[in-house]
């Protein structure tokens, strides 16, 4: 289903009958050695408006060359060349005619299975590097000064280029920092072009893409939108197709493409359990609605949800009955709709899930398999009920899914609304769920949001949870007495992707803002502090 976070998504036996190849860019294959940047090698392909995908290095030269790649990248890894145990680079890979670009462990893998020398020279180089670049050197350098900063994490370095390579840069811990043949069209760098430190790096990265690869750039949201859409038709035929809206962004663009497709086929159930913040219930009720003309099957379960949660503190008991609940509000949704649609002669076949690439990269189902990560399915799933699996978004990264939502016309409240848990501010209450506490911590967070908007600091921000320690209160002074009220806690946090994240240095004033605003608003809060940990060793998430 679309829900995503750990609540339970789906209702049934999901069959895999999702086409495995769905478009029909030639993809640029980026070769994942263990990199924490792999994924983001990936993301700043796509940047460059080329399509890539992230493959394990287990695959063979074979089965890279079946997925007929129009260019091949080796990430980096924390492996040396030389270990006993390290992936190896098949050098029939260097003899297909696919233009290879080799990055920090990629590119000493690369030096190696090419009859370069790859050593360990005592001369370590971490985090910013000046490399120095040979004179008159081009190819991927092209363009780029010749002094420059670069983002290094290397013990080993190349210190001979394999036969028939330029030489391109070097620094003081490299003396071969990158080089080129290209008439075989292969390259490599020993820093990293994917982050952000390195000055040129994107520079560097669209150099191979279209001066050594020559690629044309043609992965665009318009045609994104274009490819899904016939996609989500060839697959679904004439049936019916049923969604599970969470209030969050990827439920929401999953549900448009595949209304765009099939239109009146699509029936969307949203579950109001009341754990979502303040106004988002009314905005999936009306304005998703009027973007996208979807048939809504909306199930009040506010009072269900505040039972089952009644006593309880410990959180993950509290996942599982969000959980719990949620599939046996969905399932009496769905069995009202399935009866309609029954009645009609035309039962629902498929079911829609918001599954973005990244989880299918961490979930090690990359090659197109419809499987379900375990952690949606806390408290089980029945097995009566069959469906196939419609995953529209499955290609994508985060920033691709706002940008197709954009595109499909769906309100910028919805497209750019930051990452929220699937168990809601049911896990951002540190004690018991109360609609008192609610409440509380809705008007709360409404506050948050609306100075971090009024900011201008959105785009800077990737999740400001704001959490209520229901089971702690603090004295204070409000007015001419004192108070004993509860603390909320500022979570800003800034990310590419979640897997890790740092906390956000928001300006002081925006910070004595929020305060003044929440502890002189929100009753029965007396203290406003700031979380100033980073991920690891924190979570983003309090629980």
């Amino acid at each position: 289903m679309c829900q995503r976070g750990r609540a339970p998504t789906i209702l049934g036996t999901v069959t895999d009958s999702a086409p495995t190849d769905p478009i029909e860019e030639r993809p640029v294959l980026v070769v994942d050695y263990g990199a924490q940047y792999a994924q983001l090698i990936a993301r700043r392909v796509r940047e460059a408006d080329v399509y890539s995908e992230v493959v394990p290095h287990t695959y063979s030269t074979e089965q890279l060359l079946e997925k007929n790649p129009a260019a091949i990248i080796l990430s980096g890894g924390p492996s040396s060349v030389y270990a006993e145990d390290a992936p190896q680079v098949d050098g029939k890979l260097f003899e297909a005619g696919v233009p290879v670009f080799g990055i920090c462990y990629g590119f000493q893998a690369m030096a190696a299975a090419l009859g370069g020398k790859v050593a360990k020279t005592g001369l370590r180089e971490y985090g910013s590097t000046d490399a120095m670049v040979a004179g008159g050197a081009r190819s991927i350098l092209e363009g780029t000064p010749e002094h420059q900063n670069t983002w290094m994490s290397h013990g080993d370095s190349v210190q001979e280029a394999p036969e028939g390579f330029e030489v391109l840069a070097s620094t003081a811990g490299a003396p071969v920092a990158a080089f080129a043949n290209e008439e075989k069209k292969l390259y490599g760098v020993q820093w990293h072009p994917e982050v952000k430190h390195s000055a040129y790096g994107q520079q560097v990265l669209e150099n191979f893409l279209f001066k050594g690869a020559r690629l044309d750039r043609s992965w665009t949201t318009g045609n994104i939108v274009e490819e899904q859409v016939e996609r989500i038709r060839a697959q679904v035929g004439s049936s019916r197709v049923i969604c599970g809206l969470s209030g969050g962004v990827d439920s929401a663009v999953a549900a448009a493409l595949v209304q765009r497709a099939v239109g009146d086929q699509l029936t969307c159930v949203f579950v109001d359990h009341g754990l979502l913040r303040e106004g988002e219930a009314e905005q999936v009720e009306r304005d998703f609605v009027a973007a996208t003309g979807v048939n809504l099957y909306v199930a009040n379960e506010q009072e269900r949800f505040l039972s089952a949660l009644a006593g309880v503190t410990d959180p993950e008991t509290k996942r599982k009955i969000i959980g719990r609940e949620f599939i046996r509000s969905f399932e009496e949704a769905e069995r009202a709709i399935m009866a309609q649609a029954e009645a009609e002669g035309e039962p629902i076949r498929f079911l829609v899930q918001g599954t973005l690439y990244p989880d299918v990269v961490e979930s090690g189902g990359g090659e197109g398999a419809a499987n379900i990560k375990s952690h949606h399915n806390v408290g089980g799933l029945p097995e009566d009920m069959q469906f196939e699996l419609v995953e529209p978004l499955r290609l994508l990264f985060k920033d691709e899914v706002r940008a197709v939502g954009r595109e499909l016309g769906l309100p910028a409240e919805i497209v750019g609304r930051q990452p929220f848990p699937g168990p809601g501010l049911g896990i951002r209450i540190i004690g018991e769920v109360t609609r008192e506490r609610l409440d509380l911590l809705r008007r709360a967070d409404a506050i948050a949001r609306a100075e971090l908007t009024a900011a201008g600091l959105d785009d800077d921000v990737w999740q400001m949870p704001v959490v209520l320690l229901a089971d702690v209160r603090s004295v204070g002074v409000q007015g001419d007495g004192r108070t004993y009220g509860h603390p909320i806690v500022l979570r800003p946090v800034s990310s590419e992707d979640a897997m890790t994240a740092d906390w956000s240095r928001l300006p002081y004033d925006l910070l004595a803002r929020i305060s003044n605003r929440i502890t002189n608003e929100v009753d029965g809060v007396n203290r406003v502090v700031l979380d100033v940990t980073s991920k690891p060793p924190g979570t983003i998430e309090w629980e």
